[in-house]
Parts: C-alpha cells; sequence; structure tokens
C-alpha cells in the first residue's frame, strides 16, 4: 500500500527536523575548540535535542512501516 501523502510530508519533515538539530549540536561542539567561552550544559542539552529528534523520526518510521494486518 502505497504511503500517503502527509506521511511522506511528515517524515520528510521528522527528516529535516532531526538534520538541523544534529547540525546546530555539531556546529556547537567545533565552537568548543575555538577561542570562545562554550557551555557543557548547552552541549548537552543540544546533545539531547539531537538524540529524540532522531528517535522521533525512527519511533514514526517504525510505526509507519507497519500494516495494518500486524495490527489486529
Amino acid at each position: 500500500m502505497p504511503a500517503a501523502p502527509d506521511d511522506h510530508d511528515r517524515s520528510e519533515e521528522l527528516r529535516e527536523l532531526a538534520s538541523y538539530a544534529r547540525r546546530r549540536r555539531d556546529l556547537y561542539r567545533a565552537r568548543t575548540y575555538g577561542p570562545r567561552e562554550t557551555s557543557a550544559t548547552r552541549l548537552r542539552e543540544l546533545e539531547r535535542e539531537a538524540d529524540q529528534a532522531q528517535a522521533r523520526l525512527m519511533a514514526y518510521l517504525i510505526e509507519r512501516s507497519r500494516s495494518p494486518e500486524d495490527c489486529g
């Protein structure tokens, strides 16, 4: 059964959010090697946000991959 257009939009949105969170984390991590002061707490927050975004994406993809026969 093909995915509904909304499913594709939602999965694409979640992919973009996960990618954005990873990029923010990576940029901040790179910033820690520079001369400016950085916060370990902020880096942990960004890591947590990136992990949560990835988890939301994976949970959505797993749920979407289940067929209606599996539910009943």
